[in-house]
């Protein structure tokens, strides 16, 4: 009986090993080393920043088509009101017209008062009338136009409704990838949540004019969180945030990187030219910052940090596309 019992120990032993050898595999590959959590972090980041700026884009499109709709939509609910007014004027001439007897009035006009006076009467209604049809006539061109930029707009819009809702779904994928990121930034502990209400730090740098305006608000915004769609006061994604920036140094730029990097088409600069102030742009368009001077650019970089300065050199070496002087 002792052999059996033998056995019976060594396989339950061998089970537990085997267990345990199972346990530790699966454990290793569920939770990657650090250098393979940044690897993928920095994977993340770019498809998301590529996805958000997709995401701001569409939106802003809806956004125009949406004000330019409803601004041809008022015009026309005015012009509609006038050609109600209009309406009643012709229907009152009809009734008019038809009480007083046509026939009798033509007959009026023909055996009443003299041949002068009878054509001036006969002159006047017919000015009379031309000048009523002129009106109606230049009444229909103006709502017949409205009409057709109002139908336009609805199809801009209609698109514009389409394209947000395409990327509508894509946001799910971002908000998908901004937990991963998290995830990932907490394990490595270098998650920073950031501070809304950041006082930020004052610019020393060499900028003068509306250039030094911009940077001193970009700096103000130091150790704010970033986040996707965030323009102020309390959070900026990179886009929102050079748009904030120059915005109150007088300069109105688009929202996104890809409208701004176009706005700038005209104002490119070189890259071993740049000046405090000029906008910076990534590869792919995904990514922007702003130059402060002295090799670094301030900017909002992506989920889990805050607004903040870094060097140009290191991560950001080749990987910028151009810049833009605003």
């Amino acid at each position: 009986m002792a052999v059996p019992t033998r056995l019976g120990q060594m396989a339950v032993a061998a089970a537990l090993a085997l267990t345990v050898l199972t346990v530790g595999s699966g454990s290793a590959v569920a939770d990657p080393s650090p250098a393979e959590a940044r690897a993928k972090l920095v994977k993340l980041n770019e498809q998301a920043d590529q996805l958000v700026e997709r995401y701001n884009q569409a939106t802003e499109e809806h956004k125009a088509a949406k004000k330019k709709y409803d601004a041809l939509n008022a015009e026309v609910g005015r012009k509609n009101a006038q050609a109600g007014l209009l309406r009643r004027d012709l229907v009152t001439a009809v009734v008019g017209e038809y009480q007083t007897g046509s026939l009798l009035g033509w007959q009026r006009f023909t055996f009443q008062g003299s041949p002068d006076t009878v054509l001036s009467t006969m002159a006047s209604l017919e000015h009379i009338a031309l000048t009523r049809a002129a009106k109606v006539q230049a009444f229909e061109a103006t709502t017949k136009d409205l009409r057709d930029r109002r139908a336009e707009a609805k199809r801009v819009l209609t698109e514009a409704e389409t394209a947000r809702s395409k990327v509508r779904d894509e946001k799910a994928k971002v908000d998908k990838m901004v937990a991963e990121q998290t995830k990932i930034l907490r394990r490595l502990g270098e998650f920073q949540a950031g501070d809304p209400n950041s006082a930020g730090i004052t610019y020393t740098g060499p900028a003068s004019g509306n250039a030094r305006l911009a940077l001193q608000f970009a700096f103000a915004q130091i150790g704010k969180p970033y986040r996707y769609g965030g323009t102020g006061p309390g959070s900026f994604d990179c886009s929102g945030l050079t748009q904030a920036a120059w915005r109150t140094a007088g300069v109105e730029l688009p929202r996104t990187t890809w409208t701004q990097w176009s706005w700038g088409a005209e104002r490119r600069v070189p890259l071993d030219a740049l000046e405090p102030g000029d906008l910076l742009f990534s590869k792919g368009l995904g990514h922007m910052g702003m130059y402060a001077g002295d090799g670094k650019m301030v900017h909002a970089p992506q989920t889990g940090d805050v607004i903040k300065v870094s060097s140009l050199d290191g991560y950001w070496r080749g990987r910028l596309l151009g810049a833009v002087r605003p």
